[in-house]
């Protein structure tokens, strides 16, 4: 199964679920705000499908997709895991930065 987070940040599909997250469309609407073909677009629906951050029902002829709200869920916690993880490394970067810095002796001001 492909990462979560590396199908939802390909521009497109970001796209997509900003689209999705006002409410259910069909594949021809959510192609209108596209430059690419609306083939492209059933792709992009598809893998965001297969991963289960969208979900697809049928209503005749058209197929209507809509934000899957355990998908969102999930994706929501891989991305707080993802920070917090990234903000740590930082963190013990400035303080292994601080501790290599040598500090500036304080001078006493003679006012």
């Amino acid at each position: 199964m492909p990462d979560l987070l590396e199908v939802a940040a390909e521009p497109n599909r970001r796209k997509l679920l900003q689209l999705l997250a006002a409410g259910e469309c069909s594949v021809t609407s959510l192609a209108d705000h596209f430059s690419v073909s609306r083939s492209a677009i059933s792709q992009h629906l598809l893998l965001l499908a297969d991963v289960g951050l969208v979900e697809v029902r049928k209503e005749g002829r058209n197929r209507l997709y809509r934000l899957s709200p355990g998908g969102m869920a999930r994706l929501r916690e891989q991305v707080a895991v993802f920070w917090t993880r990234e903000l740590d490394l930082l963190v013990a970067d400035a303080e292994a930065l601080a501790r290599l810095t040598p500090r500036p002796s304080r001078q006493t001001d003679p006012d």
